[in-house]
């Protein structure tokens, strides 16, 4: 089993609770926002089994949200550590909700998040509150790490180089696709695009090679 497997049951869990919910964010497995005033953020961090790097996890994310949610799989035998009173006594002191996955997926509550006094980090709450919002759709399955995380800084270039395959463009082209076209053009992180003349971009073999790995939808 591997921990993405858990994620689907963990993004249904929270759906019923009214959270939108997205894999992979600003490094967190799952993030999920319930709009108000203001907006609720969780994170979620997902593991095979209840341990120490979880919950190390954890407080790590906790200055960037509002509510911690640990996520494993239930102990074959039940000898894990969700099961330990020390374990759920440590989450409870840090007030961080525990969710363990059966074999066939369904999700039992452990333990309710408690409502901590604030330690919050403004800014990097912010931008996990911002790739959130500018990702289109969920496109990345929580728990894994070893391929490119599909960011919406990553989405927005895929767009401008989709629109490229017909000819060289402007930034100013681009605009209507993504605001941040010129941004995206001039620093090139990805290697997709290359100058054709001045103000002109073209599309490079690698970004050619990038829309085949991700294509996208007709404009």
């Amino acid at each position: 089993m591997l921990e993405t497997s858990l994620y689907t049951p963990v993004k249904r869990f929270l759906e019923s609770l009214e959270y939108t919910v997205k894999g992979e964010v600003g490094g967190c497995d799952v993030v999920g926002l319930r709009d108000g005033e203001p907006p609720v953020v969780v994170i979620c961090e997902l593991k095979l089994e209840f341990n120490l790097e979880l919950v190390l996890q954890g407080i790590d994310r906790a200055a960037a949200c509002d509510e911690v949610w640990l996520a494993a799989r239930m102990s074959s035998r039940g000898k894990g550590r969700e099961h330990d009173r020390r374990f759920r006594a440590l989450c409870r002191r840090l007030g961080f909700g525990l969710l363990a996955i059966s074999p066939s997926g369904n999700v039992e509550l452990l333990l309710s998040p408690a409502a901590p006094p604030p330690r919050r980090d403004p800014r990097r709450r912010s931008r996990l509150m911002d790739e959130h919002r500018r990702r289109r759709g969920d496109p990345v399955v929580g728990g894994g790490s070893r391929a490119p995380i599909m960011t919406a800084y990553r989405q927005d270039a895929l767009a401008c180089a989709a629109a490229m395959v017909d000819g060289p463009k402007r930034p100013r082209d681009l605009k209507a696709i993504s605001p941040r076209a010129a941004n995206i053009l001039l620093h090139n992180v990805y290697g997709w695009f290359a100058r054709a003349e001045r103000g002109v971009y073209a599309l490079t073999e690698v970004g050619h090679a990038a829309l085949q790995r991700w294509p996208q939808p007709a404009q």
